[in-house]
């Protein structure tokens, strides 16, 4: 009897030792994530804390001493400092209490007033100076903070995700493996007294639960992969510098979030009341179905969205709208919503397609064009994200309620004027749709009439509530009143950093009269032709449409732009177009050609940054793309892709610069299907090849042309290949033709 006890025992154990075992290397597995993680982080710190103690010491160094009078109300006397040779307050602070003791006059009660007033602007000054990355001077400290932040930005959202699972796993196996340690081994547990055994044997089914859940959410995987990701450094310094030029942002955000500087609350929350605003931050977004990590405020946003249900989200441009619907959308997909609706101008129909498929795993469905009504069929029938115009929507039937998860309006302001028939197509979707997101960068807080307009389609109790008072008793007021659907933030409230670069590419489908003439260049073999055909009919170019939707969109925020294109002739439609409407219309500078002399080009320069508001300057980007400095710009239009990477890059960092205030947009204007596409396509490898380059001034100086591609090579190519898929042909030789 004992024999067969014992091997009941033994058979007992064997299991409850491989689930223990099991248990303990998930738990290995994860604590060794999170240890991971928390080294890479350590390692950005490391990396910071140097220069960011050399930036405060140098703001330090700058702050006359004659400021401490400030911090003490004047009770200081100190002449007797200046004249021994301390200055400065970062002067004092290294000198100490020894040094001032010994200066005539200055007696122990002054020197400990003296330093405890030099110490709180030290503290201020930490807590206040942010750290600026060069990328145009890189040395050793700054490198080793790209690198190490290039770890965990390379990892990407998934390894966020595997930090916070091994994080909670560990937290809870931690516990349950202590438990269950008398049943990892036969003897123990043969010995153990019942109230033990009863524990472990509890722990050992929690852990085989716990394993099994794991398991079937694929989490070993997980934490698998984010160990490998977090050991993967970037190959080489300069690989590290070209990948922050092309994510700074998210670098920045990162940073900021390791440092410890984030953007004022209130702020980042666009001042919205605190009950409203504690319900947003309840708000649990899920992150399943996102390729792109989040700044804390467009979390916000995107859970502000989920939680008011209908609303109008009115960031100023470039803080990521887009971004923050994908987030809402994806969060709705997650939670089993299947069907989502994007209603926006046709010039943006392909940017937010593209930014579907590449921020997330959804399925982005163009319903625009001759076959839509068959598009709009397969969406209803399949489900994702459909993607279509003001105009298409008035010709679908209006959802039954709670078939569409939600509906997405970009670009909302084109929808204020109750009469118009979109208007009414976009009122009756809103109507049919439990959740409705209505996105402009156009502020509206001085225009109560049309505001309204929008407010009424999502929550007519607070449109009637709103009065031309709330707008005449100032933006606290207005807030409050339009917080429950209306949230606004500016750059310069929740961008911590200094000025980033956020670079789009605006891809347009050529309309029928572009098409046309983009046809008539190729029939002749014309490359030039080719590149600018697409504002050679201006009343109806789909490009000159999306230019002055843009120019618009900066001056309504106070912004300055300027509007880069190789040729002359562009320039000058661009131009006529811009000056033609309204008396009020934004001033138009240029433009800056070849044949302005140097001196002028500086003057029309200085005359745009003196303009108080927004302006727009012309210039052909060859001409204008070095040696001016445009840092009053803050907003960059390329009419059109360059053959050389060197040209848009120099003519960017005109504006992208010291002494920049703001984050610079820069929007490239792309045509699909033709010359745009393929030029892009030649030029990206090459593209990364010169930024790698360009971050190494002295390989650039010495090598200008390294990485440039053949001009005639490329026409040629790109030629045979547009006549070949139009079917036209000409034998007239390719001619090179002057901008």
């Amino acid at each position: 009897m004992r024999g067969r006890r014992g091997r009941g025992w033994g058979r007992v154990g064997r299991g409850e030792r491989d689930v223990v075992a099991r248990g303990a290397r998930l738990y290995e597995a994860a604590r060794s994530v999170a240890g991971d993680h928390g080294r890479a982080v350590e390692a950005v710190r490391a990396a910071l804390k140097p220069i960011h103690d050399a930036e405060v010491q140098r703001e330090l160094d700058a702050i006359p001493v004659s400021r401490l009078q400030d911090v003490t109300e004047g009770r200081l006397r100190l002449g007797s400092v200046e004249k021994s040779g301390l200055r400065t307050v970062g002067q004092v602070l290294e000198a100490g209490p020894y040094r001032l003791r010994q200066i005539p006059g200055v007696g122990q009660r002054t020197v400990d007033q003296i330093l405890a007033a030099a110490r709180r602007l030290s503290e201020a000054a930490h807590e206040t100076v942010a750290v600026h990355i060069d990328v145009d001077r890189p040395e050793p400290r700054t490198t080793a903070l790209v690198r190490a932040l290039h770890v965990l930005v390379e990892a990407g959202p998934d390894t966020r995700r595997a930090v916070d699972t091994a994080n909670d796993m560990a937290g809870r196996l931690g516990p349950l493996l202590a438990a269950a340690k008398p049943a990892a081994g036969r003897f123990r547990m043969l010995f153990a007294g019942q109230d033990t055994k009863a524990r472990a044997l509890s722990a050992v089914a929690e852990i085989r639960t716990l394993s099994g859940e794991a398991g079937q959410a694929g989490v070993p995987g997980l934490l698998a992969q984010a160990s490998v990701d977090l050991l993967r450094g970037p190959s080489t310094d300069v690989a590290a510098w070209v990948d922050f030029e092309l994510r700074s942002a998210e670098y920045y955000s990162l940073l900021a979030e390791i440092s410890g500087r984030v953007p004022d609350a209130a702020a980042s929350e666009g001042f919205l009341p605190d009950e409203i605003a504690e319900r947003v931050r309840t708000q649990h977004l899920d992150d399943t179905h996102r390729r792109v990590s989040l700044r804390g405020y467009q979390a916000f946003g995107a859970r502000f969205a989920l939680a008011q249900r209908k609303v109008i989200l009115g960031d100023e441009m470039g803080l990521g709208k887009t971004i923050q619907a994908i987030a809402a959308l994806t969060h709705l997909a997650a939670e089993g919503q299947s069907h989502f609706m994007v209603v926006c101008p046709a010039s943006v129909l392909v940017n937010w397609t593209r930014e579907i498929e590449a921020r997330s795993t959804l399925r982005a469905m163009l319903i625009h064009g001759p076959d839509r009504h068959d598009a709009f069929a397969d969406w209803k029938g399949r489900g994702g994200v459909g993607v279509t115009t003001f105009d298409a929507l008035r010709g679908f039937p209006a959802p039954g309620g709670g078939e569409v998860g939600m509906l997405v309006v970009d670009e909302a302001h084109s929808v204020k004027n109750p009469k118009a028939l979109r208007s009414q197509a976009v009122a009756q979707w809103t109507e049919r749709c439990d959740r409705t997101l209505f996105m402009t960068g156009t502020p509206m807080e001085n225009r109560v009439a049309e505001f309204r307009n929008l407010v009424r389609m999502l929550d007519r109790g607070v449109a009637e509530s709103l009065g031309e008072r709330d707008a005449l008793a100032g933006s606290v007021a207005f807030r409050k009143a339009v917080a429950p659907v209306y949230l606004r933030r500016n750059q310069a409230d929740v961008l911590t950093e200094l000025p980033s670069l956020q670079q789009t590419d605006e891809w347009e489908t050529l309309s029928a009269s572009d098409e046309e003439a983009y046809r008539e260049a190729v029939r002749a073999g014309n490359f030039m032709a080719m590149r600018r055909a697409a504002y050679m009919r201006p009343k109806k170019s789909a490009k000159l449409e999306r230019l002055r939707e843009l120019v618009q969109e900066a001056g309504e925020s106070g912004q300055k732009t300027v509007v880069f294109s190789n040729f002359k002739d562009v320039l000058r439609v661009v131009g006529e177009a811009l000056t033609a409407g309204p008396a009020d219309r934004i001033p138009v500078l240029g433009p800056l050609t070849g044949s302005v002399p140097a001196g002028r080009r500086q003057q029309v320069v200085d005359d745009f940054a003196a303009v108080s508001g927004p302006a727009v300057l012309l210039a052909q980007i060859q001409a204008a793309g070095v040696g001016l400095n445009m840092q009053a710009a803050s907003v960059v239009i390329i009419c059109e892709p360059q053959i050389k990477p060197t040209i848009e890059h120099q003519a960017v960092a005109r504006a992208h610069r010291m002494g920049q205030v703001r984050p610079v947009s820069v929007h490239r204007l792309l045509a699909t299907g033709g010359v745009d596409e393929r030029m892009v396509k030649m030029l990206e490898d090459k593209t990364r090849l010169f930024d790698a380059y360009a971050r190494i001034s002295a390989v650039a100086e010495a090598t200008p042309d390294a990485v440039d591609v053949s001009d005639t090579e490329m026409a040629r190519r790109i030629i045979e290949e547009e006549q070949a898929r139009l079917g036209v042909t000409d034998e007239r030789p390719v001619q090179p033709e002057q901008p």
